[in-house]
């Protein structure tokens, strides 16, 4: 049976194979995290690259391990609560029978309510280690997660044909190591061992799907069409529940240099690879059985559509994507500029533009659909200062400007992102001269973001329907690390 619909609404679900690529809001632009350490976020990671204050640095730049001269480990976790509210502005219903088989005006799938709040509680956590060989020489372990985020609809939302739940994970493990040339210039460089696992849930329009069976079997003959019509009338409202669970690790590098320009500024440059992906793993589909058919004699014809839609489209079967992480570069400055300040800030270049579609594919080589992306590259601009009060007590402060990789026209569900501004503070606190205690925290606005997803054709409104209004959104972070020298 020939259901072009039914792989396309497929090929929707699958996509959240590669949804690190397009899913719903994380906590940097687009699906990026931020989040590798308290004392940065209290600056809003100005100067990352330059400050080298913690063994944090093996993330932000592992060139400035030089700077820490003992044994030192760090860790801590953040909490990071987002917010994600759509309000409608004219969206669709998608078609559970056509014109053609339920005239005059077809049926409709149920609208569906707003989603409520898509943000959910996430628990990011890291830590590094720092050991000096010698004078010239350290050796940096960080673990991380770069990428990730949990994001949920309500069920029977407007958008649900396009995403539900959105649970994606990504760990980085990142030895480094540094090496002092001179007094005033370190190099570093790393390999990062990265995995990625995802977990996607969507519905799929299964009343549509019945349609497009039951077009096909009259344009074959099987049916008349008052068969097929009687049969649609009473399958409206009908959804298939899509999971989608896909993982895999690859490997990357990154490299850094730190100069210092003379005894109260430094100035540090890192970057950190392109991660390429072969994403496997399976889609499995909970079809619904059909309602009791009247006359009887519409049971075997229903029964005819829902096992060709079940065996020939809306199957259990592996998928396969190939995708791939940007790379990252900084260029941070850091200047103490008196006993008690210190002042910092930081460029942030992602070359997201590398994203230019998503392309997913069944493991028996048929492509399902290919959908523009179209990310551009983005920029993302902080200043941060720290105030050290005493010898126990320093107060940190920092703002950031997140530019969004996301054209207007191209903006998802599942990635409804737009540009973002942050304003960060934090307190460290030391214990001892060992320890030291960092509390840090940071609101993120995030520009009002329309979508229009789906173009607006007849033949996608009834497949897909057509979501349409406004996000609103926020982002609340939280982070707690100690460091410990030993």
């Amino acid at each position: 049976m020939n259901t072009p619909f039914v792989r396309t609404r497929i090929a929707v679900a699958v996509a959240s194979v590669a949804l690190v690529l397009g899913a719903g809001q994380a906590f940097g632009a687009a699906f990026a995290l931020q989040e590798s350490s308290a004392s940065g976020l209290g600056n809003a990671y100005a100067g990352g690259a330059a400050a080298a204050e913690d063994a944090a640095t093996v993330w932000s730049n592992p060139a400035g391990m030089s700077r820490i001269t003992t044994n030192q480990l760090v860790g801590g976790i953040s909490w990071i609560r987002p917010s994600n509210k759509f309000s409608d502005g004219g969206s669709l219903p998608a078609v559970s029978c056509p014109p053609q088989l339920c005239p005059p005006a077809g049926q409709f799938q149920p609208l569906g309510g707003n989603g409520g709040d898509a943000g959910g509680n996430n628990f990011v956590p890291y830590g590094y280690l720092v050991i000096p060989i010698n004078k010239q020489v350290s050796f940096g372990l960080g673990i991380t997660v770069p990428f990730g985020l949990v994001t949920e609809y309500d069920d029977g939302w407007i958008g649900r044909y396009q995403a539900l739940k959105s649970d994606i994970k990504t760990y980085n493990v990142n030895p480094a190591i540094s090496w002092k040339v001179t007094d005033n210039i370190a190099i570093a460089a790393g390999v990062d061992y990265q995995q990625i696992k995802a977990t996607l849930t969507a519905n799929v329009n299964y009343s549509g799907a019945l349609a497009q069976a039951a077009g096909a079997a009259v344009a074959a003959g099987q049916i008349s069409a008052a068969t097929a019509g009687a049969l649609l009338s009473q399958t409206k409202g009908l959804d298939s529940a899509s999971t989608v669970t896909g993982d895999d690790y690859s490997w990357g590098w990154n490299v850094g240099i730190l100069a210092d320009l003379d005894k109260n500024n430094r100035f540090g440059v890192a970057y950190r690879s392109d991660i390429k992906y072969d994403v496997s793993g399976n889609v499995s589909f909970s079809n619904p059985s059909l309602p009791t058919l009247v006359p009887p004699q519409l049971i075997p014809v229903g029964a005819l559509l829902s096992g060709a839609v079940n065996s020939q489209a809306l199957f259990n079967s592996g998928v396969t994507s190939s995708i791939k992480l940007p790379a990252i570069a900084n260029f941070s400055w850091f200047g103490h500029v008196s006993d008690r300040w210190d002042v910092m800030a930081d460029v942030q270049w992602t070359h997201w533009s590398t994203i230019k579609d998503l392309t997913f594919v069944r493991t028996t080589g048929a492509v399902l659909q290919s959908t523009p992306e179209n990310f551009k590259d983005s920029w993302r601009y902080s200043l941060g200062a720290n105030y050290q009060y005493d010898n126990q007590w320093k107060f940190r402060m920092g703002v950031a400007f997140d530019q969004t990789p996301v054209q207007d026209v191209d903006r998802t569900a599942r990635l409804p992102d737009n540009d973002r501004t942050w304003l960060s503070g934090g307190v460290q606190y030391a214990l001892s001269p060992a320890v030291k205690l960092d509390f840090s925290a940071a609101y993120i606005w995030v520009k009002n973001a329309s979508i229009a997803q789906v173009a607006k054709t007849p033949t996608s409104i009834a497949h897909y329907g057509y979501l349409s209004g406004d996000y609103n959104s926020n982002v609340v972070i939280v982070s707690s690390q100690v460091t410990w020298n030993f």
